[in-house]
């Protein structure tokens, strides 16, 4: 049986990635982290299949972040929390410009997805975690060419707010 501290381990970053996409206060992206976390060790016991942990996990991910995302509508910010990078000082002002670069890279990313539509939000987070077509059509219930249609459909939305920013 799958534990809850080998979930933690497994899926613990991704699983802090896709509250971020659902959440721009660092505070409510902690507590919305947490309600995933609580769902998720809540549900493990039904768990049937263990070979599919991945899709049942981001399921109940998914599930929570939208009924957080529909809770909060009213009440939600306009303004981002973009933190600032943090640098140790070290290594070449070459490498630390790299690092500023990438990092801004990263904000921007972040930005646009958070600006997709729902159901262009959900797929294309679960691409960023490296599940397959069928491992996302699993954990958001679609099928796996719905999934395909909804992840061209983000990446091109991606791109032309990548490109507008």
């Amino acid at each position: 049986m799958a534990t809850f501290e080998g979930v933690i381990e497994a899926y613990g970053p991704g699983l802090a990635r896709l509250a971020a996409a659902y959440e721009f206060d660092r505070a409510l992206r902690e507590d919305l982290l947490q309600e995933i976390l609580l769902a998720i060790h809540q549900a493990l016991p039904t768990l049937r299949d263990e070979s599919q942990i991945g899709p049942f996990v981001f399921r109940i991910a998914h599930n929570r972040a939208v009924t957080h995302v529909a809770r909060r509508a009213g009440e939600r910010r306009v303004a981002a929390d973009f933190e600032a990078s943090t640098m140790d000082g070290a290594g070449t002002a070459e490498n630390q410009e790299d690092k500023l670069l990438a990092d801004e890279h990263i904000h921007r990313l972040l930005w646009a997805v958070r600006r997709l539509p729902l159901t262009y939000r959900q797929v294309i987070t679960l691409v960023l975690e490296d599940l397959s077509y069928a491992d996302i059509a699993k954990a958001l219930g679609l099928s796996v060419s719905n999934v395909g249609v909804r992840v061209n459909r983000a990446k091109v939305l991606l791109k032309e707010m990548m490109d507008e920013r």
